[in-house]
């Protein structure tokens, strides 16, 4: 299992660059003052970050974000059995957990982030992670990593299967091509995009990023809330949002001297950012994976063009009008559609 994003453009160290928490919440007409309190976001990655909650508040203080500390009881890190006996520390994922924490603060600041953080990059360590971040009153988990279909992939289905919960997942980096966990029924698979600002009216413009992962399951059947036809069973993705490096976001991370502010993309960007947008809904209890996306098509941006890959001109690899596999159903307009 491999960590979705490796996606880092030219360091920054000594001031901020990409797009930052406004940005984000003008893109997508966000209301972050007003939703997400008594909500907690679960982010679940391996190996340990050391200075996860430091480099959170370092973040969060630039921007003119609320504090979000384990003493005021806003953040929670533990390791996948609900424990403070931390794993062994990884810079990669160290650089991931930052990457995660950034997405939930940009998006519902006044959300309370649990960091799960699992022993190895494995299967049954990190749904061990997820199955501890809904016993510890998770109401949306965002897992940022994902591995190429098999023909085992269905025993670790029940990792991801929490009725009341939402479990997002990045769709992958790699370009056309299906990605478990994302590809679970049980799981919101999230797409990406190229985010920029423009002069429309609403003042930015999204197109299908090349690198998200989309496709048709070899092994999954089709949920009954998709009803596309190229594609006999369960199609990735179902909803997206910003994940190109080269319109990527600002995060702050220095473990393993990596200096300070970043920029980053992938589809490990967009999935904690669609796991924030939940839980700025606040409907979580009630949503059945991503239901409600597919009868609320009219409260999210649908993006119509780009395309990760070749599939001879299929929506599976290629955006357009409606439904596609790179972007799903679109990106959030507001919260309605969650």
């Amino acid at each position: 299992m491999t960590n979705a994003t490796n996606q880092e453009v030219t360091p920054n160290a000594s001031a901020p660059g990409g797009l930052n928490p406004s940005d984000l919440q003008s893109a997508y007409n966000l209301p972050t003052s007003t939703g997400g309190n008594g909500q907690t976001v679960a982010i679940v990655d391996a190996y340990n970050d050391p200075n996860a909650e430091t480099d959170l508040a370092v973040y969060r203080a630039q921007f003119g974000l609320p504090a979000c500390t384990a003493a005021n009881g806003c953040f929670k890190k533990v390791n996948q059995n609900g424990g403070t006996s931390y794993p062994s520390s990884n810079t990669g994922w160290a650089e991931e957990i930052s990457l995660d924490l950034d997405m939930v603060s940009a998006i519902c600041p006044n959300c309370h982030i649990l960091l799960v953080e699992s022993s190895s990059a494995s299967f049954t360590s990190l749904g061990t992670a997820v199955n501890t971040a809904v016993s510890l009153g998770a109401n949306t988990v965002s897992n940022s990593y994902g591995g190429s279909e098999s023909s085992s992939e269905n025993s670790y289905s029940s990792y991801y299967n929490h009725a009341g919960v939402v479990i997002t997942a990045s769709s992958g980096d790699d370009g056309y091509g299906v990605e478990v966990p994302a590809a679970y029924k049980t799981v919101v698979a999230v797409g990406g995009t190229s985010l920029s600002k423009s002069s429309t009216t609403r003042g930015w413009t999204e197109t299908a990023w090349s690198g998200a992962g989309s496709g048709c399951s070899a092994y999954i059947t089709k949920p009954t809330w998709q009803t596309d036809t190229g594609c006999t069973r369960r199609t990735v993705a179902d909803v997206s949002a910003i994940a190109d490096p080269n319109t990527g976001v600002s995060v702050y991370d220095t473990y393993g001297g990596v200096g300070g502010w970043l920029v980053f993309g992938g589809t490990s960007v967009s999935s904690p950012i669609i796991a924030s947008v939940y839980a700025l809904a606040g409907n979580a209890s009630s949503v059945n994976a991503a239901s409600s996306l597919y009868s609320h098509t009219g409260n999210l941006y649908d993006v119509t063009s780009g395309s990760n890959g070749s599939c001879g001109g299929s929506y599976l690899c290629t955006a357009k009008s409606g439904y596609d596999g790179p972007t799903g159903l679109g990106t959030p307009n507001g919260t309605a559609a969650f």
